[in-house]
């Protein structure tokens, strides 16, 4: 934080003040700035330490002025923002200086000063605060209707979206409310959240209410509470094997099924050994008759020899008469088929190996 963040206008009061005091001030200014939304009683102490060392710039007085107000500290806000009107002529805290004396219980200063001829001067959106916190006195004293009459103003139909609208609208909505109104006040309830781009107000949440929806805000604290009311979840360690183990229960598992695959195929394998060997026996059983066919085959094997010579004989011929009538290139012996080669090349008819490949 060196400073640079601020405003022109304070830069300007600072520049009155020695350097190191001008910049010890605006290190707290700029601190104040940066905690007033997440934490405003802390940005109002730095705004105090701001105060005590420059007292009398207008720029230090208002933010100790503005962070009074967001802690809570009505009154001393109340007192500073009087002095910035004095030391800077700024009538544009009209409205925040209503509202503190509202906070205070006092409702009817709060209407005498939205009666101040300087709220005609005030800008559009200080005018509308100036509004609100006035309708908001009436509701204190006990008139809703007048209050709702206050708001009743043309600047309510503007089609823009800045939050002074959406909390002009909510505030209009929510005095119809107070007056049992609330098909009205659900319509403009609506009309407020549509223009509250910023989540100034909870005219939605009000909306919803009205008509009969609940929203459920989760938060980290209720999820705690919750933890604590029920307990942390019990585990059984006994079921629960550590990273390793389950590494090693995996991979023995893997073993396992691939020593049941190994098994399994080793049983295939078996049976089809037995069914090969099976049908080799059905073979050899085919082949082999009785015993005593057997027998009576040993005992005539030369007369088998014999007739089975004959038989081969007999082949020779009739495939020799049959080639020579069909002129086929196939004979039964060695020469046959040296002559036949012999013809070929004298008479030209085929090709040399043709009877080979055939």
């Amino acid at each position: 934080m060196t400073g640079s963040e601020l405003d022109k206008s304070v830069k300007q009061e600072l520049r009155g003040l020695p350097r190191s005091l001008a910049d010890l001030v605006a290190q707290h200014l700029v601190a104040s700035g940066m905690t007033i939304d997440s934490d405003p009683e802390l940005a109002y102490q730095h705004a105090k330490t701001a105060r005590r060392l420059a007292a009398r710039l207008g720029g230090v007085r208002e933010a100790v002025a503005v962070t009074a107000y967001l802690a809570g500290h009505y009154d001393e806000a109340l007192v500073e923002f009087r002095a910035v009107r004095r030391m800077t002529g700024n009538n544009e805290v009209l409205p925040t200086m209503a509202d503190c004396e509202r906070a205070l219980g006092r409702p009817e200063k709060a209407l005498a000063l939205s009666r101040e001829r300087a709220v005609k001067d005030l800008e559009l959106g200080s005018q509308m605060e100036m509004l609100i916190v006035a309708a908001g006195a009436r509701r204190d004293m006990g008139q809703a209707a007048a209050a709702l009459q206050t708001l009743e103003v043309p600047e309510l139909n503007k089609r823009v979206r800045v939050e002074w609208l959406a909390r002009l609208r909510y505030a209009y909505a929510d005095t119809l409310a107070a007056l049992d109104r609330d098909e009205e006040a659900l319509v403009w309830f609506h009309r407020a959240a549509g223009v509250d781009i910023d989540g100034a107000t909870d005219a939605a949440e009000r909306a919803a209410a009205l008509e009969g929806l609940e929203f459920t805000d989760l938060d980290e604290d209720d999820d705690d509470e919750d933890y604590e009311e029920r307990g942390p979840a019990i585990i059984d360690v006994t079921d629960t094997a550590t990273p390793a183990e389950s590494a090693e229960d995996d991979a023995d598992t893997d073993d396992k099924d691939e020593a049941a695959d190994s098994d399994d195929d080793a049983a295939d394998t078996a049976e089809t050994d037995d069914e090969d060997d099976e049908d080799d026996a059905d073979e050899d059983d085919d082949d082999v008759d009785s015993p005593a066919e057997s027998a009576e085959l040993d005992e005539s094997a030369e007369s088998v020899e014999v007739v089975e010579s004959d038989e081969v004989d007999e082949t020779d011929d009739s495939e020799s008469d049959k080639a020579d009538e069909d002129g086929a290139d196939v004979v039964g012996t060695e020469d046959d088929e040296a002559d036949e080669d012999e013809s070929d090349e004298v008479d030209g008819d085929d090709k040399p190996g043709d009877l080979t490949d055939k």
